[in-house]
Order: structure tokens, then C-alpha cells, then sequence
């Protein structure tokens, strides 16, 4: 396959999941630190105290992702372990770990790329409301200011958020994910704050890095309907699920389907405030698992992950072809990967064939896609590590590396060596 010539190769993490160290050198709680410690929220009673223990052992990764021959680093930055408190006193010490991770990252000629908020936000700020509240706004362009005074020498690209609907609707309209709310109202308060949130802190990204890529992460669904019975609901589904985020920020409008419906629930919201959300962006990234079918008899359904997602390449291919018809800023995938019942190591290697098939046809599906003509600059694998997969704690793997939890031993995949391959033949 050929691929742009200066495409991005990478894979993805996020603080939470890896690092652990989360009492050292004066790093805050954060609500995942509250949620995970919170008896039942997540399976077996897992957290994230150790995780992959990346905090430590960084060199070890970056040596990793040199084995792979990847150009790009995706990576979160621990918001209470720069602001133990979410605002006020900065800790030094937190911004020098990242000092640290991103010199070494330039080293090993690995670009950074920097996701401002990957869910951890600071318990502190949760106690005064968190997403709900919206002083919020200020506190996270505060946040961004001062990482990106920080680094914005050296980092060329950053992301403000991962994933709006994750934080919106998993923590706060079912409470599978921290903080646990489970209120609609609360939901889309908090949805609105996050967009203005990434509006009003992309200007401050571009004055401290000038010179760098800025833009944000969504995950999408494909979502289509198994008969004509169910298009309605597929266009719901569609325009709640994704086009919730995505309308705002590329259009500047809401989606009057899902106003429609939701009636009520958004009174409070000024929804003409979408407008000012669809400010200039350099990227927009994508994050794509599986499709959505609505109406779909259990027959019907494809092979599937052990997170019970339906493993669906061509899906990835439709929506890069509607983000071209949104005439999105150039597109970057910025995580696909897939969970599955790893066996244990033979010979120091992990048979996975199911994620080495699930990669590859999704790196076809992709490469269909820039051939039609969509403006996609990079791929990202989710994920470099085995690690703390939220409520599912540490009985999911999504790493290329599979990680011993009790050693905290590295050892490659089989999809690691084939994504190896892939890139050496394809960059």
C-alpha cells in the first residue's frame, strides 16, 4: 500500500491507564483515583496505583516504540499531577516528568503528541461541580496555559480533549465511568461546558506553541440501520452518538435532530453558544472501534471483541468519507485497536492472530479511504501497553506489548511485530 510520505506512524496511551506513581512527587487525586478505590465500580477491584507503571519506566517504553519504527508518541498529560488541586499552586515536579518524557520521546526522533485531558480530572474540582460547573472553562484554559508555556517549544501537536461522549454520557448520564453521575441534564451541561472548553483553549495552544498542530478527539460510531423500520432511529442514534461533538465544532450548530428530542433536558444550555465552538483547526482526530447497528437480530452481528464490539473495518471507511463531505480539517486516526483473551507468552512472544487480522483489514479500510481522496495524515494504534482499561480494570488488553502485572515485564505480540512490518513496508 502506498501512504503519504511524511504520514504519521504511531500508537496511543493515556495518563491514568499507564502511568501509576499516583502519590509520588506531589500529584493530586483525581476522580479515577476516587472511582476505581470506590467498591464495585471496577471489575475485580482494580485502579490504577501502579498500572503499567510508565511513570518509572518510560525509557523502557520509548524503547519499545523505537523496536516498532513509529514517528509519533500519543500521549495524555495528568492534569492533577500538574495542578495537585485542578487550580493555584503548580506542581514543578509533575511538569517535570513531562520535561523529561518529551526530550526523551525527541531523542528516540519520536514526535510528542499531546492530549491536554484523558479523564483524570482533579478530585478538587469535582467537589466543586467539575464539567458541571462553569468556572470550569477557566480552570481548564489555566491548565493549558501552563502546559503548553511549558512545552510548547518542543511539542507540535496537541489535542484538548479525547472523546467528549465518553466523558459526557459514560460519567455522567450512565455512571459507568468517574465521577458515577447519572443525570441527563448533567450530561449536557457538562458536553456544552467541554466544547467551550476546547474553544476557548485552542487560542491560547496557538500564542504559546505558534508553530504547532492543533486540534481534538472524537470517537464515532458507524451507525446505520439494519432495515427501513429503523432509519429514524439510526439518524437519533447518529446525531446523539457523534454528531452531538462533531456538529458543533465543524459547523457551529447542534444537530436539530437530537435538540428535538431531548426537549427539556437541555433547558439551561444556551444552545446558540455553538456557535462559537467551531473554531480553526489544524487536525481532527478519530477514534474508531466498531459500528452501531440499530434494530439488528443477534444473528446478524459480525465477529466480535471480547469488550463485545462488533468488529466492522468498512465502518471506518464510511466515516472518513463523511468527515470529508463535513470538509474536516486533515484527519488523523488517532486510536484503533481491539481487546482480546490474550494466551500467555511462548518463547517470549504473545500469539494474538484476531488483533493482527482486526489491524490489518483496518489499515486496508484506511488506505481505501486516502485513496478516494481523504485527507488522512496518521495512524495511531491503541494500544502500546496492556493497562488499566477503566471499569474493566485489568481484564481487558488492548496493548501490542503484553504487560505481566505482576512483574511489570514488556513482552511483544504478534501484532506487534506484524505493525512493525507494516510500517517498514509501507512508510
Amino acid at each position: 500500500m502506498s501512504f503519504p510520505q511524511d504520514f504519521w506512524w504511531g500508537v496511543a496511551t493515556s495518563s491514568y491507564q499507564i502511568e501509576g506513581a499516583v502519590r509520588e512527587d506531589g500529584r493530586g487525586e483525581s476522580i479515577w483515583d476516587r472511582f476505581s478505590h470506590t467498591h464495585g465500580k471496577v471489575w475485580n477491584g482494580d485502579n490504577g496505583d501502579i498500572a503499567c507503571d510508565h511513570y518509572h519506566r518510560y525509557p523502557e517504553d520509548i524503547r519499545l516504540m523505537q523496536f516498532l519504527g513509529i514517528n509519533a508518541y500519543r500521549f495524555s498529560v495528568a492534569w492533577p499531577r500538574i495542578l495537585p488541586y485542578g487550580k493555584g499552586q503548580i506542581n514543578s515536579k509533575g511538569l517535570d516528568f513531562y520535561d523529561r518524557l518529551v526530550d526523551c520521546l525527541l531523542e528516540a526522533d519520536i514526535r510528542p503528541c499531546l492530549t491536554l485531558y484523558h479523564w483524570d480530572l482533579p478530585q478538587a474540582l469535582q467537589d466543586l461541580g467539575g464539567w458541571a460547573n462553569r468556572d470550569i472553562i477557566g480552570w481548564f484554559c489555566d491548565y493549558a496555559d501552563i502546559v503548553s508555556r511549558r512545552l510548547g517549544d518542543r511539542v507540535g501537536w496537541y489535542a484538548t480533549f479525547n472523546e467528549l461522549e465518553v466523558i459526557a454520557y459514560r460519567g455522567h448520564l450512565q455512571g459507568l465511568h468517574a465521577p458515577g453521575i447519572q443525570d441527563a441534564k448533567i450530561a449536557y451541561q457538562v458536553a456544552h461546558h467541554l466544547l467551550l472548553s476546547h474553544s476557548q483553549a485552542v487560542p491560547i495552544l496557538r500564542e504559546n506553541a505558534p508553530h504547532a498542530s492543533i486540534g481534538i478527539v472524537l470517537n464515532q460510531n458507524y451507525v446505520e440501520a439494519a432495515d427501513e423500520s429503523h432509519e429514524e432511529e439510526a439518524i437519533l442514534e447518529d446525531a446523539i452518538k457523534n454528531r452531538w461533538f462533531m456538529d458543533p465544532i465543524l459547523k457551529g450548530e447542534y444537530p436539530s435532530e437530537a435538540v428535538e428530542h431531548l426537549g427539556t433536558i437541555l433547558s439551561g444550555i444556551d444552545l446558540t453558544e455553538a456557535k462559537q465552538v467551531a473554531v480553526p483547526l489544524d487536525f481532527f482526530g478519530l477514534n474508531y472501534y466498531m459500528r452501531t447497528v440499530m434494530g439488528q437480530h443477534p444473528s446478524q452481528k459480525l465477529p466480535m471483541t471480547q469488550m463485545e464490539w462488533e468488529v466492522y473495518p468498512d465502518g471506518l471507511y464510511y466515516l472518513l468519507l463523511r468527515l470529508k463531505d463535513y470538509q474536516a480539517p486533515p484527519i488523523i486516526i488517532t486510536e484503533n485497536g481491539a481487546a482480546y483473551p490474550d494466551p500467555p507468552p511462548i518463547d517470549g512472544v504473545v500469539e494474538d492472530p484476531q488483533r493482527v487480522a482486526y489491524l490489518e483489514k483496518h489499515l486496508d479500510a484506511l488506505h481505501r479511504a486516502i485513496e478516494a481522496g481523504v485527507d488522512v495524515r496518521g495512524y495511531f494504534v491503541w494500544s502500546l501497553l496492556d493497562n488499566f482499561e477503566w471499569r474493566f480494570g485489568y481484564s481487558r488488553r488492548f496493548g501490542i506489548f503484553y504487560v505481566d502485572f505482576q512483574t511489570l515485564q514488556r513482552i511483544p505480540k504478534r501484532s506487534a511485530y506484524f505493525y512493525r512490518d507494516f510500517i517498514e513496508k509501507n512508510a
